[in-house]
């Protein structure tokens, strides 16, 4: 039996890593890391224009209706590629929380302009457990108040998708009572900001358990994620392997010698298994599958901690050069640090992983 995508997944991912490859340059994503730029507005730009970034998005609503195993791949391409955009922010969380609680009213007046990239959005839906506002959010029906947790590209984003209580609520960032709070950040490429919000009008999303929807959303954005991890650990690997068949020392090639020979199997060994956790969270995200809340945790999980290892090990496997800011190393680690605990850390995932196994034996 054939686990793997299919041929026309595949000729996706290879049209989205060539686009990357091209535009998603190192000196593209330093402009943003260096706070020359918001984000990569052309590759957002091509990502929408590709029907990649919104391949899980129905058409009705603007997107490509292709699906989630699509998606998949176009994170996996992201994360290899270090990409500087909303893609988590806008489309993981936010869209997905809009398609799945939204009126249709509501879905129809935002989600093709999420889809156009011509709206960029962001939510908090509860996933860290570190992140917490100093001034709970408040909401009467019709005006929000307090702070925000920390946001994904908040301050650039045009909406916001937040839980308050047991509701979801969405706020206009372009009305009024909205006053942005830029945070500093390991991976100023994934800017972060906090909102607060003074009487600004906002509108109850249309479903009525906003909580069991939030857990829907943070279970497909945990396996998104990992795809993106598992990029990211394999472009850290490969920097790793060519420089070490470049590097001499003693008259040999570095790659040569046993020592980094096993760090750098050590370090695909661990990508391989976040990988086939990865590939079993698309299955049950794309087939709506009652074991996904165990497969998004467990993915989560192996592509946090594979991400994190082959980021810190490929720093070590360049050895002095690896710490310096001309090296593309510090990039990944950053990346791999800010993907470890934006929809909450490695310890809440396999918490959330132990409840579900029990919840199972039980």
């Amino acid at each position: 039996m054939n686990f793997d995508f299919s041929d026309d997944q595949r000729l996706l991912q290879d049209a989205v890593r060539s686009m990357l490859a091209e535009n998603s340059t190192s000196q593209a994503v330093r402009e943003v890391l260096e706070g020359r730029a918001t984000y990569c507005a052309k590759v957002w730009r091509n990502l929408n224009e590709m029907g990649a970034a919104t391949a899980a998005l129905p058409e009705a609503y603007g997107g490509a209706g292709l699906g989630y195993l699509e998606l998949c791949l176009v994170a996996e391409e992201a994360g290899r590629h270090l990409a500087a955009v909303p893609l988590s922010s806008s489309i993981y969380l936010a869209a997905e929380a809009v398609l799945r609680a939204g009126s249709e009213a509501q879905k129809q007046r935002w989600l093709p302009g999420i889809a156009q990239g011509e709206v960029i959005a962001t939510a908090a839906l509860g996933g860290s457990e570190r992140y917490r506002a100093p001034q709970p959010l408040a909401f009467d029906g019709q005006r929000l108040d307090g702070t925000s947790p920390v946001l994904l590209d908040g301050a650039i984003a045009q909406l916001a998708i937040l839980q308050v209580g047991t509701e979801l609520i969405l706020v206009d960032l372009n009305g009024p009572g909205v006053k942005r709070i830029a945070l500093p950040t390991v991976d100023p490429t994934r800017p972060l900001a906090q909102i607060a919000f003074t009487a600004t009008p906002a509108e109850r999303l249309a479903t009525a358990d906003g909580a069991a929807v939030a857990r829907r959303v943070l279970d497909g954005a945990a396996v998104l994620l990992a795809f993106e991890q598992v990029g990211g650990a394999a472009r850290s690997l490969e920097l790793a392997r060519d420089y070490s068949l470049e590097r001499k020392a003693f008259g040999r090639q570095i790659g040569s010698f046993q020592a980094l020979k096993h760090k750098m199997a050590d370090i695909y060994t661990r990508i391989e298994l976040a990988r086939a956790h990865a590939y079993y969270g698309a299955w049950a995200l794309a087939s709506d599958a009652p074991e996904l809340p165990r497969a998004a945790a467990a993915a989560r999980v192996a592509a946090t901690r594979a991400f994190l290892f082959a980021a810190e090990e490929g720093i070590e496997l360049h050895g002095g050069i690896g710490f310096t800011w001309e090296m593309d190393c510090h990039l990944y680690y950053r990346r791999a640090r800010h993907l470890a605990q934006v929809i909450g850390s490695e310890h809440a995932w396999r918490a959330r992983l132990a409840d579900e196994l029990i919840k199972e034996a039980a």
